[in-house]
């Protein structure tokens, strides 16, 4: 297990890129099994998570040839069915929850899957029924192996139909697109998830020759194909990595631009820091964070407490709100930070109390923040990191602290953010992996 030892204190200054999109390119790499023809994905992210599902694509039989530093081709040819079934199969799955997006593509295209019950960040309940319902109503069959805790799904001719989604679920919108794009006549998906990574999706699937209209919103009509051939495409910077070195630069930052952020497909994310007080400016492609000595939280028009909650795309995705609220802690003023998505992921916060910020834990979706205005600093402490966005937050408080902090179980923040010392340590950071 690998740690983090950070010297906090130090400016950050200069210019830091944001990496490829995770939660864009795992979508990506599954949609290839739905050809047999090549497909080249630019601008992968050399993490854990995106590293795992690329080589459990080379055990299934698919091509997996890489040209250049973030550049990938993947061609599902030859796909050893046998592979899926396996032991190691499922338990390569159990510890990767972006492999539950296998299952839309391999039952439409092989007429089989067995996906184990997926991990990832422990941040409570994280259902599969809107995936498996949409599934099933296709025309699949389902059945959970309880001995092998695997779901298996069976299915000899998929068919559109009317879907009304349960919640707007991002993966389980883009496992049923994907099992839709070849099922026979017409898709019908009302509560669709429309964030800017699924808008990707369904655009590569169109240049490989699906039939997907209502792109960006939540009502998806797709007409089923024969079949889809090869095509190129590139992954969209990560917002949630923009937004986490916006919150680095507020809170020790001597002046930081962050580089080519696709701004257009940010949504409120800008606008979410702005109301924690934080400056920004937008200089063509790119974001400058300057300076500040203090920032303000706002209030309300009607003077009330200012809230900051996630909610479905275009609202603010969950995955910030822990880097909003460890940057709140050295805002002036008070805000609330509501977490509605998930019941487990506001429990670092206590570690965050151990160094010195003052946050009231209301319940497990609720937290008041009351700033420190830089009166005084944290404190250095002795951290582990409980899931991959816990993990950024712990390490921008660290980042901030004084004295030397250690942050154990790295392998978390490793599964979303690529060499994330280094590209830090290059704009004046101190930290050391050991």
């Amino acid at each position: 297990m690998a740690s983090f030892i950070i010297e906090g204190g130090h400016k950050l200054s200069g210019e830091i890129y944001p990496q490829g999109a995770k939660n864009e390119v795992l979508q990506i790499i599954c949609a290839t099994l739905l050809t047999s023809e090549e497909v080249v994905v630019d601008n992968v992210p050399d993490i854990l998570d995106v590293n795992n599902l690329i080589q459990l694509m080379r055990d299934m039989g698919v091509t997996v040839s890489k040209r250049g530093a973030a550049m990938y081709s993947f061609k599902a040819e030859s796909i050893d069915m046998t592979y899926p079934e396996s032991d190691e199969f499922l338990k390569k799955c159990a510890s990767l929850r972006g492999s539950v997006m296998l299952a839309g593509p391999m039952v439409v295209r092989f007429g089989r899957a067995i996906i184990s019950k997926p991990g990832g960040d422990k941040i409570g309940r994280r259902r599969l029924d809107t995936h498996f319902t949409g599934i099933r109503n296709l025309g699949a069959e389902f059945n959970y192996n309880r001995e092998r805790e695997a779901f298996e799904i069976t299915a000899r001719e998929l068919k559109g139909t009317y879907i009304l989604l349960d919640e707007a679920s991002v993966t389980g919108t883009a496992n049923i697109v994907m099992a839709a794009v070849l099922a026979k006549g017409v898709t019908t998906i009302y509560n669709a998830a429309c964030e800017p990574y699924l808008q990707q999706l369904c655009k590569m699937l169109n240049r490989m020759g699906a039939r997907i209209d209502g792109i960006a919103s939540n009502l998806l009509t797709i007409e089923g194909v024969e079949s889809l051939g090869g095509t190129t495409h590139t992954i969209l910077p990560d917002m949630i990595e923009v937004g986490s070195f916006i919150g680095m630069a507020a809170m020790m930052g001597g002046g930081l631009t962050i580089k080519n952020v696709s701004y257009g497909n940010l949504g409120v994310i800008p606008e979410s820091f702005c109301r924690l007080g934080i400056k920004l400016e937008q200089r063509g492609d790119d974001i400058h964070v300057p300076a500040q000595n203090s920032y303000q939280i706002e209030s309300f028009m009607d003077g009330s407490i200012m809230t900051i909650a996630d909610a479905p795309w275009p609202g603010l995705t969950p995955d910030l709100l822990s880097v909003l609220l460890v940057v709140a802690t050295q805002a002036k003023g008070s805000v609330l930070i509501h977490q509605k998505m998930f019941e487990s992921r506001l429990f670092f916060v206590d570690k965050l109390i151990d160094m010195g910020a003052q946050i009231i834990l209301c319940d497990p979706h609720r937290a008041v923040v009351i700033g420190h205005d830089h009166g005084f600093t944290l404190r250095g402490g002795n951290l582990t990191s409980p899931d991959i966005r816990a993990g950024i937050a712990l390490l921008i408080a660290a980042l901030s602290a004084d004295g030397i902090s250690r942050i154990h179980n790295i392998e978390q923040i490793d599964r979303g953010y690529q060499n994330i010392e280094g590209r830090l340590n290059a704009i004046g950071a101190k930290i050391t992996r050991i």
